[in-house]
């Protein structure tokens, strides 16, 4: 899939972002026109993902923080239509936003992400080569959009660091996958894992590397078993801020939903 990737500014072209985002996220005040041309004038970060002309990805950020040290953007949304994500436009929206951080002296994007969402975690440590070092618990408060609607939004903070090497191997499709069956062999810890009927299993958390395993597809598990799912939010919650707050960060993860974490 060939796609053009560019900086919208127009307020038709806004305006066409703002649909794609209700379209995919199931609410119409994901990210209203007014909001994104404000964003826009202002110099914020505003990209589209055109395949065949049709606007099929967008990608929206703003910096923060206190410059120098602390200057960095917030990455707020990135959305690819259905049908269209196993054509790497996530990636390369993600790509464009770090070039445009880098040419503008940027060299930290953070943003956040649901750590029972296997694939999301795995796309930003492993295909972009950023780290997880922190856990906010309910962080936006109770969810109403179509997808989580009715959860609590846990999430995790994602730091890319832009100019480093692993972002630079990373942008080349050069970052390894963990091997989970070599780091299960050496000392590491499982502190949480999936047990015979789909159930949370907490394991020690004393080692200097720990493997944590989340559910293939916790979205499968909420429609099937909603005490589960809740199951799950409760013991990885407990799990990873545990683990963080004793100097583990989240470094590596994998398609099939295992973490890393390494102590810093």
């Amino acid at each position: 899939m060939t796609a053009e990737i560019r900086e919208l500014r127009e307020l038709e072209d806004l305006g066409a972002a703002s649909k794609l985002f209700a379209s995919i996220w199931g609410r119409a005040d994901a990210l209203n026109t007014d909001m994104l041309k404000a964003l826009a004038v202002s110099g914020s970060y505003i990209s589209g993902a055109y395949v065949d002309g049709h606007l099929v990805g967008g990608l929206v950020g703003w910096l923060g923080g206190t410059p120098p040290d602390g200057l960095h953007m917030h990455s707020h949304i990135l959305g690819v239509l259905p049908g269209n994500e196993r054509g790497g436009l996530g990636f390369e929206l993600k790509q464009h936003q770090r070039r445009w951080c880098l040419a503008r002296g940027v060299k930290v994007v953070e943003w956040t992400t649901d750590p029972l969402v296997g694939r999301n975690v795995y796309f930003n440590v492993t295909k972009l080569g950023a780290e997880a070092p922190e856990y906010f618990i309910n962080f936006y408060g109770e969810m109403h959009d179509g997808i989580n609607a009715g959860e609590e939004s846990d999430r995790l903070l994602i730091r890319w660091n832009l100019d480093t090497e692993r972002a630079e191997s990373a942008a080349a499709g050069a970052l390894e996958e963990p091997n989970v069956e070599k780091l299960r062999s050496w000392k590491t810890d499982l502190i949480l894992s999936v047990g015979g009927e789909g159930e949370p299993v907490a394991g020690p958390a004393s080692a200097r590397v720990l493997l944590c395993q989340v559910p293939a597809d916790i979205v499968e598990v909420r429609r099937k078993d909603p005490r589960v799912a809740r199951e799950w939010r409760i013991a990885l919650r407990k799990a990873l801020t545990g683990a963080m707050e004793r100097g583990y960060a989240i470094t590596g993860a994998t398609r099939t939903g295992w973490y890393v974490l390494e102590s810093t």
